[in-house]
């Protein structure tokens, strides 16, 4: 998949196409529906599809101080696209530059004339341009001015209520899993490179891979039934483990031990490979138990034998 950055020349090959233009933090089935309607489109009349994205998002712009929420980084997020059918993804760099556009020459000078788009579809709440002045309802009028079709998606309804990032997030962070997963059609998972920590987990018999949250949404504190796939490619020795590896996560601050340092912590079952300076994807299934002090060294790791007993059973382990 081509990767574009909206200042970026757009080669002859990817002109004319038609975009999916939104923020898709999470790809959820409401995001899946506004971009498998922009490949259908693109392929009933031969061009390309092209979904576009916005990094970072313009929260982080307008309101820096909002703790992290990102639910994918741009990689997940690439890999997702293409796996709906995009031939590209385009990420907007949000920027006081970006912020500052009015509605108007985001779409005459940004989609029509340096894109070179020939339709667009968003969902029906989609706001663009300084202000966030720019509706559907303006898209599609300038549209009409500039040569570019414009096509709006409705909400999805799960369970009596609409699909949304904030959705996912909330059920994220009350430790619903499920509920994320229906969502998302997928678990949401933690993607970064594995650092060396203090070794804890090795000494009391459960060596961890360290990743840190980044600019993730931090989820419930606690015990997780997780799975991980190294990501081909990456760090020594290329490649992947060839495996779906399953095991329980820590994530949190770990309250046993000083000083306290937030880490998502995976142990994998009956795998005793090296995975430093690799990195990895970390599945998020299922809550266990938040996070807790114990008495004595002893008792955690009664306590990490259960975890991990209840984890294999969750994922069929």
């Amino acid at each position: 998949m081509t990767r574009l950055h909206h200042r970026d020349p757009v080669p002859a090959t990817l002109r004319g196409a038609v975009i999916a233009l939104g923020n898709f933090d999470g790809f959820h089935l409401g995001h899946q529906k506004v971009v498998a309607e922009a490949v259908d489109w693109a392929r009933h009349e031969g061009r390309p599809a092209i979904v576009a994205t916005f990094d970072p998002h313009p929260v982080r712009h307008f309101a820096p101080q909002v703790p992290p929420f990102r639910l994918t980084t741009l990689d997940q997020r690439e890999e997702l696209f293409a796996a709906a059918g995009a031939e590209a993804m385009l990420v907007f760099d949000f920027d006081g530059a970006l912020a500052e556009t009015e509605a108007e020459d985001f779409v005459g000078d940004l989609l029509a004339r340096h894109l070179g788009a020939a339709g667009v579809v968003t969902g029906e709440d989609f706001t663009f341009g300084r202000g966030r002045r720019g509706t559907v309802a303006l898209l599609a009028e300038e549209g009409v001015r500039h040569g570019i079709a414009a096509r709006t998606v409705g909400p999805v309804d799960l369970g009596g209520s609409v699909v949304s990032s904030s959705r996912i997030r909330d059920a994220l962070k009350a430790g619903d899993c499920e509920t994320a997963t229906r969502l998302m059609t997928r678990p949401f998972a933690v993607r970064g490179m594995v650092r060396h920590g203090d070794k804890r987990g090795r000494e009391i018999g459960y060596p961890t891979a360290n990743l840190e949250l980044g600019t993730y949404l931090r989820p419930r504190y606690g015990i997780y039934a997780v799975t991980g796939r190294v990501i081909p490619g990456s760090g020594p020795g290329a490649g992947g483990t060839g495996a779906l590896l399953k095991g329980a996560a820590n994530l949190g601050v770990r309250p046993q031990f000083e000083p306290p340092k937030e880490w998502l912590e995976p142990y994998f079952f009956d795998f005793d490979g090296d995975l430093y300076g690799r990195e990895i994807e970390v599945a998020l299934h299922h809550f266990l138990r938040p996070e807790a002090r114990f008495d004595s060294v002893d008792a955690l790791q009664a306590q990490m034998t259960a975890d991990c007993a209840r984890a294999r059973e969750l994922l069929g382990a």
